[in-house]
């Protein structure tokens, strides 16, 4: 074999190993549901968030698909499985496995959107589906529950090899649900990134033109990528709606797409943990502020993005990025 291409499977195989940090990261995901059950309900809420800025990192990150609709995914899933509950099986996981098929589903069909035009055009037609979706939500409130949003959704127990689990008032049950499917779709999505798939992914997201003349089904794979993320954003909107027994228009509206964005901005693209990290950093950072300053949380977080995006998210984070090499 030539030094060259010797050079270029070492690194490739060294590309695909664990690292220390990311074996530590996960016991340490486990240790939280562990030794701070008193701040479940927050933990819950930042490892959803987390989950929908992976499968949004996903496309961005990998595919270079720009998108402000992201929350069409996320509610889909969302309403879904608030809907399976309440009318046809209280069952968490077979709830959370309908809402995966259907966001799915509903990625495949959306993927034909974004295979032509600029990316000013996806941002348009990503916002549109969205809000095709948020109006529909809003007109069919006989299902729905419309402005009021759907209510009375009751989920049965959590039923597991080691045991069956009812979702209590502090949010633990909740909390362990929600990590455990971080962590399995993060593995997933790592093991997806890190094979040929994510490779000829990032050659498609640097040059389209040059990887299509080698041969690249660009389409094919940008379809794909889609449909896995619209997946893992569905189940991130099916663990809101099946934690929190309740399921309104907030799923689908703009600020769900605009944040989910934010903390990518704050932790990172391209390294699927940017998601996880800026998801720690925005919730604490949202709950901290509005603790000190419940009136104007909205003006300090701002200025905190503001100044972060003026003076470099690198010249914060490059220090601290050694870990990723």
């Amino acid at each position: 074999m030539p030094r060259t291409e010797g050079n270029a499977a070492a690194g490739l195989r060294r590309d695909v190993r664990w690292r220390w940090w990311e074996v530590l990261l996960l016991p340490i995901f486990v240790l939280t549901w562990v030794l701070v059950p008193t701040q479940a309900l927050l933990f819950n809420e930042i490892a959803i968030l987390a989950l929908f800025a992976l499968s949004l990192d996903l496309i961005l990150g990998y595919a270079g698909i720009v998108s402000l609709g992201h929350a069409a995914f996320f509610g889909f899933g969302a309403y879904t499985a608030a809907l399976f509950a309440k009318f046809v099986m209280q069952d968490p996981l077979v709830g959370l496995a309908v809402a995966v098929a259907a966001a799915a589903l509903l990625g495949a069909v959306c993927s034909l959107t974004v295979l032509r035009g600029s990316d000013l055009t996806r941002l348009m037609v990503t916002l549109g589906v969205a809000s095709i979706l948020y109006e529909l939500a809003n007109k069919l409130d006989w299902l729905t529950g419309g402005a009021d949003g759907l209510q009375g959704v009751v989920m049965g127990p959590l039923r597991t090899p080691l045991g069956s689990f009812d979702f209590d008032l502090y949010g633990r049950t909740a909390y362990g649900y929600t990590l455990t499917v971080l962590i399995v779709c993060l593995v997933l999505c790592r093991r997806l990134v890190k094979s040929p798939f994510g490779w000829s992914l990032q050659a498609a997201r640097d040059n389209r033109l040059r990887a299509a003349s080698i041969g690249l089904s660009v389409n094919a794979r940008l379809m794909a990528v889609y449909t896995v993320a619209a997946a893992i954003a569905g189940a991130s909107g099916a663990l809101l709606a099946q934690t929190s027994g309740f399921a309104s228009l907030d799923v689908f509206d703009f600020h769900r797409s605009a944040e989910v964005m934010l903390v990518l901005v704050i932790g990172g693209t391209g390294y699927l943990y940017g998601g996880i990290f800026g998801a720690i950093a925005f919730k604490l950072l949202h709950d901290l502020i509005s603790t000190w300053t419940p009136q104007y949380w909205n003006f300090w977080l701002g200025l905190f993005l503001v100044v972060l995006v003026l003076t470099g998210r690198e010249r914060f984070i490059r220090p601290w990025t050694w870990w990723k090499r």
